[in-house]
């Protein structure tokens, strides 16, 4: 082997690293892979829906209400949620309807059997939805576990893993997430 046999090798063995260095980058920081477990997301998602997260636009933007995130949560590692409470909100459900600040609001993304109990941001112990915390719940609320329970509460926007973009699978129900 002489030196220019091993400068090449080098040089292929360098464009390797980084190509491997761009996709860790992106696996770790960009997007990544997510699977539905359960039923609380239904009729949004369904029990084994795999997601695409992007798991950069909450590094340069703020959470928006209705976003489907997924969120880290001491409960059960990882759960899918849509975001209901922004912070300085104060949230209640009565009569299986939706109030911010006591303004009822229209969640279309529900199926028109849900039924939601009734629930006060007051039971968590909050008057209003603190700075950089949410209130998320599944779409399914009767089988969802969510900021409702004790145990997940509110959560911080440190937890949030990334928002959904896509279903990829199954392939026939591929589709955008809004």
């Amino acid at each position: 082997m002489d030196w220019l046999d091993i400068k090449e090798f080098f040089k292929d063995t360098f464009k390797y690293i980084i190509f491997i260095v761009v996709i860790l980058f992106i696996a770790i920081y960009v997007v990544g892979l997510q699977q539905v477990v359960g039923p609380s997301m239904s009729p949004t998602l369904e029990n084994g829906d795999v997601l695409i997260l992007d798991k950069a636009t909450y590094r340069f933007f703020d959470v928006k209400k209705g976003d489907v995130i997924a969120l880290y949560s001491s409960k059960s590692k990882y759960l899918i949620k849509r975001v209901v409470g922004m912070p300085g909100e104060y949230i209640e459900f009565k009569n299986n309807q939706l109030y911010v600040n006591n303004i009822l609001v229209e969640e279309e993304y529900l199926s028109d059997v849900a039924i939601t109990n009734d629930f006060s941001l007051r039971e968590l112990g909050y008057e209003i939805i603190p700075e950089d915390m949410y209130l998320v719940l599944g779409d399914n609320r009767q089988d969802s576990s969510d900021s409702r329970d004790s145990e997940i509460g509110l959560i911080k926007k440190s937890d949030i893993l990334g928002k959904v973009r896509f279903r990829i699978w199954p392939l026939n129900k591929f589709k955008v997430v809004k």
